[in-house]
C-alpha cells in the first residue's frame, strides 16, 4: 500500500468539499449545545435535566440503528447528510423563536420543548453519522484513509474548540443570538453537501428484511477486533465522560460563567486538535493496540483529576490531556472499521458503530446526570474515571488480538506473538 503524503490529501476535491461541510456542522451543533445546556440549567438548575438531554438525544438513535444503516447503504449518502443538517437548522430557528418571543406572543421556551429538540436531534444524528461516517472512505483511495481520517478529526476538532467559545461569547447577547447563529453555520453546511459530487451507484433492489437489517451487528460480533474496539468506547466514555456536568463545574466549582463554559467544552478540542495534527503528519505505524489501549487508561486517569480540581486552568489542562488521548483511540478504532468493512456493508456497519458512540456520548451523559444526583458532580466524575480506566484493563486482557493489533492496514495486519496466546474474546 503507497505511502501518501498530506498534498495528495488536499488533493481530493470531494473529500476537501465534505470536510468543509464537515467543520461548519459540527460547530454548530457545537454552539446548539452548549446553548440548550446552559439554558436547561438556567430554567431548572437540575443536573438530572441535564442528563435527560443527553438520554433523549440517545434513545432516538438506539431505535432507528437498524433502519439508518439499511438507508445509508441503499440511497444517496449526501442526499441523507444534508436532510439531517437541514433539520438541526429548523430546530435552531424554532429555538429563536421560542427564545424571543412573536409579538404579543412572549418568550415560550420550557424544559419540555428543550426535551423535546433533543429527541429531534437524536434522530437527525441516526441517520446522520452512520450516512458521513460510510461516505468518507468512498472519497479517498484506501492509502489516504488513515491520514484521511486524522484531518477529519483535526477539523472536527476545531470547531468543536470553535463552537462552545463563539457560543458562550454570543451567550452574552442571549441564546436567541445562538440559535440564529447556528441556523446559519447550518445552512452554509448543508449548501456544501448539496454541491458534493461522487460516484454513488445503487445497489440492487433488496427487500429490508430482519436478516439485512441485521447484517451490521452480525459483521461486528464475528470480527472481535471490531467489537471490541467500539465496545471499549462505549464503556469507557460511557464511563469518564463529564461534558453534561460543565455547567456544573463551570459555576458551582469554578466559578465562571457562560464564557468560562464554552471554554471548558472546547477544552478537550485544544488536545485533539493538536493531537490530530500529530496523527496527520505522522501517522500510527506500529503497535496501535497497545496504544489504544494506553491512550484510554489516560483519558481514564485526566478525569480522576479533573473531578478533584478546583482550579479553573488546570481542569482546562486536564480536559484538553483527555481530549488528545481520546483522539489516538477515535483515529485508531475508526480507521479499523473502515478499513475493515466492505463498502456495500458500511452504512449497517457505521450504524452500530453510531449507536455505540451514541450510547458513550449522550447516555454517558444521562450516566454523569444520575451519578452527579447520588454523589454529587465530583464523585460522579471520580468514580467515572476509575471505572475508565479499570476498562482499559479488562479490554486488554478480553480482546487480545485488539490489544496486540501492530499496524492498521489489513496487508500487513500483525500481532504480538504474547497477544496470540492470549485467553479468547468473549462470545
Amino acid at each position: 500500500m503507497p505511502d501518501h503524503s498530506f498534498s495528495d490529501l488536499i488533493r481530493q476535491r470531494g473529500f476537501m468539499r465534505l470536510w468543509t461541510a464537515r467543520l461548519f456542522g459540527t460547530a454548530g451543533n457545537q454552539m446548539l449545545m452548549v446553548a440548550i445546556g446552559w439554558q436547561m440549567y438556567d430554567l431548572t438548575g437540575s443536573a438530572w435535566d441535564l442528563g435527560l438531554v443527553g438520554l433523549y438525544q440517545f434513545l432516538p438513535a438506539l431505535l432507528l440503528t437498524l433502519v439508518a444503516g439499511h438507508v445509508a447503504d441503499r440511497l444517496h449518502r449526501g442526499r441523507i447528510i444534508a436532510t439531517c443538517i437541514l433539520t438541526q437548522a429548523t430546530v435552531a430557528l424554532v429555538l429563536v423563536a421560542a427564545t424571543q418571543g412573536w409579538g404579543a406572543v412572549g418568550a415560550w421556551v420550557s424544559r419540555e420543548l428543550l426535551l423535546a429538540v433533543s429527541v429531534v436531534l437524536g434522530l437527525t444524528r441516526a441517520f446522520q453519522m452512520p450516512a458521513l461516517q460510510a461516505l468518507t472512505p468512498t472519497l479517498l483511495p484506501p492509502g489516504l484513509l488513515a491520514r484521511g481520517l486524522a484531518f477529519s478529526s483535526a477539523g472536527t476538532q476545531s470547531a468543536i474548540i470553535l463552537g462552545p467559545a463563539v457560543g458562550g461569547l454570543l451567550f452574552i447577547a442571549g441564546a436567541s443570538a445562538v440559535y440564529a447563529a447556528c441556523a446559519l453555520v447550518f445552512a452554509v453546511a448543508c449548501a456544501l453537501i448539496l454541491l458534493l459530487r461522487y460516484g454513488h451507484i445503487p445497489p440492487q433492489p433488496e427487500p429490508a428484511t430482519l436478516r439485512t437489517l441485521l447484517a451490521g451487528v452480525a459483521f461486528v460480533w464475528e470480527r472481535k477486533v471490531l467489537l471490541g474496539a467500539v465496545s471499549l468506547d462505549l464503556f469507557a466514555v460511557l464511563l469518564g465522560g463529564a461534558t453534561a456536568l460543565l455547567p456544573m463545574f463551570a459555576r458551582d466549582i469554578l466559578h465562571e460563567g457562560p464564557l468560562g463554559l464554552g471554554l471548558l467544552r472546547g477544552a478537550p478540542a485544544v488536545g485533539a486538535l493538536v493531537m490530530s495534527g500529530v496523527l496527520t503528519r505522522w501517522p500510527l505505524r506500529r503497535r496501535v493496540g497497545r496504544t489504544l489501549m494506553l491512550s484510554v487508561a489516560l483519558y481514564g486517569l485526566c478525569m480522576v483529576l479533573f473531578g478533584l480540581s478546583t482550579g479553573f486552568w488546570l481542569s482546562m489542562a486536564l480536559l484538553a490531556i483527555a481530549g488528545g488521548a481520546d483522539t489516538i483511540s477515535v483515529v485508531v478504532r475508526q480507521t479499523l472499521v473502515q478499513i475493515e468493512t466492505p463498502d456495500a456493508m458500511r452504512g449497517r456497519v457505521s450504524a452500530v458503530n453510531s449507536v455505540f458512540i451514541g450510547a458513550s456520548n449522550q447516555l454517558g451523559e444521562f450516566e454523569s446526570g444520575v451519578t452527579a444526583e447520588w454523589f454529587g458532580p465530583v464523585g460522579s466524575v471520580v468514580l467515572g474515571g476509575i471505572g475508565t480506566l479499570l476498562v482499559a484493563a479488562m479490554w486488554t486482557r478480553l480482546f487480545p488480538t485488539l490489544a496486540g493489533r501492530d499496524r492498521l492496514d489489513v496487508l500487513a495486519m500483525q500481532t504480538r506473538p504474547a497477544a496470540a496466546s492470549g485467553p479468547s474474546s468473549p462470545g
